[in-house]
């Protein structure tokens, strides 16, 4: 059994920053591409640990963030339909779209109920089988398979009055997007765990071949993290361009083939938009003709407002990683996690989030 308390241990924390210190460059950008990481770098003090002249930047690592706002209107176009109980994860109801927001609909009288799997969005199916009702499906491979076997599930039960809005979407497409970005100089990437326990590490490998990137995968836990920037940091110092593995406890080279391969038989890849991206090919998720009758899209063909971006919101460019949190001028003054004005502050896992409660 692994002791937790091991990865906390002050001792091995100081030899792992020593040796940050000794193996950085003169100038580095790190950067994360995880929800779970940006927390964990805010909340335990790294980013102040980094060397002079070495910076760690918050990329596209929060799934709720990445969420465009064609789709959140879209998600709220549903909602508005009439009968339709549409189910969610917590923080998608406080994600503003265009001109609403799900929490808004929800205090219209809109059947909007929040849900910590896509299997409770089954059960509520089962139990209202006069009403149809819709799973907004967002997230990168870590949740895909559970949609992906919910749709399995409601098929072999003959929910038909259950669907999803599916704007799931692959960290490998965005990262081949970003690191091709001449804005954006980014020396070493810290590569998300809980999207690798599914697709595992080969598919990072084209950053180091293409791109010349070094990138290490690692866990959440601050020696984790740690330990993933000194890897980096050797990496760096010794000239390599390498994709390694310091999650082995988690993450396998070819990660969950069970999780793969119900993925593969559910959905298959389209172009998806990312906020701060654009449209990326092949970096999204629909569901196959096979299960056409459970895609909320092709079933309800909702009417979608023009989509609108929040006036003076620079959470792209955050996300992009050409930004931090601070540096918007809505951070803080008029944009909090009370009034949130774009994704990045709603979410927990938001980079404007994280910068609010722990900077």
């Amino acid at each position: 059994m692994i002791d937790q308390n091991s990865f906390k241990d002050p001792v091995l924390a100081r030899g792992l920053i020593e040796s940050i210190q000794a193996l950085a460059p003169e100038h580095a950008t790190l950067m994360e591409v995880c929800g779970t990481h940006t927390v964990a770098i805010a909340r335990n003090g790294i980013r102040d640990l980094m060397p002079e002249g070495c910076r760690l930047a918050s990329g596209p690592g929060c799934p709720v963030c990445v969420t465009s706002n064609h789709d959140i209107d879209a998600v709220i176009a549903l909602a508005r339909i009439p009968d339709v109980i549409l189910t969610t994860f917590g923080d998608m109801t406080r994600v503003p779209g265009s001109t609403s927001s799900l929490l808004k609909e929800q205090a219209d009288g809109r059947d909007v109920r929040i849900v910590y799997s896509p299997l409770d969005a089954l059960t509520i199916a089962k139990e209202n089988p006069d009403r149809p009702v819709v799973f907004v499906g967002v997230g990168f491979e870590t949740t895909t398979p559970l949609v992906a076997m919910a749709i399995k599930r409601a098929a072999a039960m003959g929910l038909e009055n259950f669907s999803v809005y599916a704007a799931h979407k692959n960290m490998p497409g965005a990262l081949d997007v970003l690191m091709g970005d001449p804005d954006l100089k980014v020396d070493a990437l810290i590569l998300p765990g809980h999207v690798s326990t599914i697709i595992g590490v080969k598919p990072y490998q084209f950053l180091a071949e293409k791109y010349g990137i070094p990138g290490v995968v690692t866990g959440f836990e601050p020696l984790d993290v740690l330990q993933g920037i000194a890897m980096l940091m050797r990496q760096l110092h010794e000239g390599r361009a390498e994709i390694e593995n310091a999650y082995a406890r988690g993450v396998m080279p070819e990660g969950n083939p069970v999780a793969l391969t119900a993925i593969n038989d559910v959905f298959e890849t389209c172009t998806a938009t990312w906020r701060g991206l654009g449209p990326i090919e092949g970096s999204g998720y629909r569901i196959r003709e096979q299960y056409a009758q459970f895609d909320a899209l092709r079933r309800f063909e909702p009417e979608i407002e023009e989509t609108r971006e929040p006036r003076g919101c620079r959470c792209g460019d955050v996300l992009r990683g050409i930004m931090a949190p601070n540096e918007c001028p809505l951070f803080r003054t008029v944009c909090s996690p009370e009034n949130p004005v774009g994704p990045c502050m709603v979410s927990s896992e938001g980079s404007c989030a994280a910068y609010f409660r722990y900077y």
